[in-house]
């Protein structure tokens, strides 16, 4: 069993239900400290195609499996998962510089992506519609064949699992891409937890590879014609040249991308729980997920009451090395984001933001930063952080908050702390997002429900029978019993 020190043992790619080695390979970080942590397989096009093929070949058996065997399988796999979410668990904290809570948080959702993959077997698959001529003519959900399927480093467990779980419990076979910054626990540790299960062979594949590689085994990945659809989460960037690769190929996907959220407090919020919501959205895994709260918009009249409060609340959070578990607040995933959450921060300084707290950067890790007076023309207004970074801008009207709100690409998530529910529903129906919650953070989601975005945060909804309908096809079938007549002439 690993511990958030210990390296597991990285078999290979999982290929047709075999580990296969590589000889090239390449070092997969602890972003904590900088050790590496584990050398993981690095493939190309070629091992892709390989993968690609292996789940052509199995998705005839797979889908037209019972559809109660794919279920059992389903509750297999969350059965054997939780058996090893320890596991998981460091992993999430060492490859993914997780704190433990969040990894515990995770660890206990995957099984439950299973299990409502498990129950979507047992939904209506179609519906008989009327016909002219009497036909029986109904319309049935098919599966598409093989799915890829890209998921990110911020939450490889949950982000992973509901990236797959729908899909191949539909009749789908899939090919996984993990992030190249947490291949084990985004992809190879999956591969552990469902050769345990008995998956068929070929029916879930995983291909690791290193940034370097990521242009090819993607390309790869996207423009093999026996892939029918992409599930993609990951950055708006990234999103937009997949679904247009995609769109070239009239190929299926589903892409859930970046966001840049607001959590609107009104004038008659409970300060308790509008801090709370407020603290745990935007620094919640060091602020490194997608509908994280990144501007906090409060009603003018409890402004400073609201201030006081979140700074104090904020500033309790501890930031370290996340093998100590009493540090919440771990390391940013790499280099990159360091630099750019730094120069988001020394942007807004220098055109007149003031730091309310934090602002501190040692290393890869960010101190909680709440920063007030910012003005749309600053970065950090504008652009995703995906850091431990909230600011805190105070509006006159709804509709004030509601434009401040909507003022961005983006349009994932949202939250509206109020003691009034009709007032927040009537301000829910003009934001622009694709979820929002009254009297919550942002930072949402549950196995079943459809989540996704607008604008640039993406297309198509994950989730439930969301997911079905994204992985799968309508068809036609009709039975004719002599009903429909012909022209003599023919």
């Amino acid at each position: 069993m690993l511990d958030a020190s210990s390296a597991p043992t990285v078999r290979g790619l999982f290929i047709g239900g075999r580990w296969q080695t590589t000889q090239a390979r390449f070092d997969d970080f602890n972003p904590s400290d900088g050790s590496v942590w584990a050398q993981i397989p690095d493939a190309g096009a070629a091992e892709t195609d390989q993968v690609v093929a292996a789940a052509q070949a199995a998705f005839a058996d797979w889908s037209a499996r019972p559809f109660q065997e794919r279920a059992h399988l389903m509750l297999k796999i969350a059965e054997v998962w939780e058996k090893r979410a320890p596991d998981y668990v460091a992993a999430a904290q060492s490859e993914g510089g997780g704190w433990f809570g969040k990894g515990m948080f995770e660890a206990g959702y995957v099984p439950e992506v299973f299990r409502a993959a498990a129950g979507l077997c047992y939904h209506p698959i179609g519906e008989v519609m009327p016909s002219e001529h009497g036909k029986v003519s109904q319309a049935v959900r098919v599966p598409m064949g093989v799915i890829g399927v890209i998921s990110p480093w911020n939450m490889p467990g949950i982000l992973t699992s509901r990236g797959f779980a729908f899909p191949l419990a539909a009749g789908n076979t899939i090919v996984l891409k993990p992030s190249e910054d947490t291949p084990y626990a985004g992809g190879l540790f999956f591969a552990e937890v469902l050769e345990e299960a008995g998956m068929p062979d070929g029916v879930f594949n995983v291909v690791t590879c290193s940034r370097d590689n990521v242009a090819d085994v993607g390309d790869a990945l996207i423009d093999n014609p026996l892939v029918k659809g992409i599930s993609f989460t990951g950055s708006t960037p990234v999103g937009r040249r997949i679904a247009a690769k995609c769109g070239a190929h009239l190929k299926k996907c589903c892409v859930e991308l970046g966001g840049k959220d607001s959590l609107i407090v009104l004038d008659d919020a409970d300060m308790e729980r509008a801090t709370s919501a407020a603290s745990f959205g935007a620094f919640m895994h060091q602020g490194q997920i997608c509908m994280s709260v990144e501007k906090v918009l409060v009603h003018e009249s409890v402004y400073a009451e609201f201030l006081q409060q979140f700074v104090s609340r904020a500033s309790r959070i501890r930031t370290g090395n996340v093998a100590d578990k009493s540090n919440v607040n771990g390391p940013l995933i790499n280099d990159r984001q360091v630099a750019r959450v730094r120069a988001q921060i020394e942007d807004a300084v220098a055109r007149g933001a003031q730091v309310a707290l934090g602002g501190g950067v040692n290393g890869r890790f960010v101190e909680p930063t709440i920063l007030t007076h910012v003005t749309p023309d600053m970065d950090v207004w504008r652009d995703e952080t995906f850091g431990p970074v909230a600011v805190v801008v105070p509006f006159r009207t709804d509709a004030e908050a509601i434009t401040m709100s909507n003022d961005t690409e983006y349009g994932l998530s949202s939250g509206i702390i109020t003691a009034d529910e009709q007032r927040a529903l009537a301000m829910s129906q003009q934001l622009e997002t694709g979820m929002c919650h009254v009297n919550c953070s942002s930072v949402n989601d549950e196995p079943h429900v459809p989540f996704g975005g607008t604008k640039a945060s993406g297309l198509g909804r994950h989730g439930g029978k969301w997911s079905l309908e994204t992985f799968s096809e309508t068809r036609w079938i009709t039975l004719d019993r002599g009903g429909r007549p012909f022209p003599p002439v023919f």
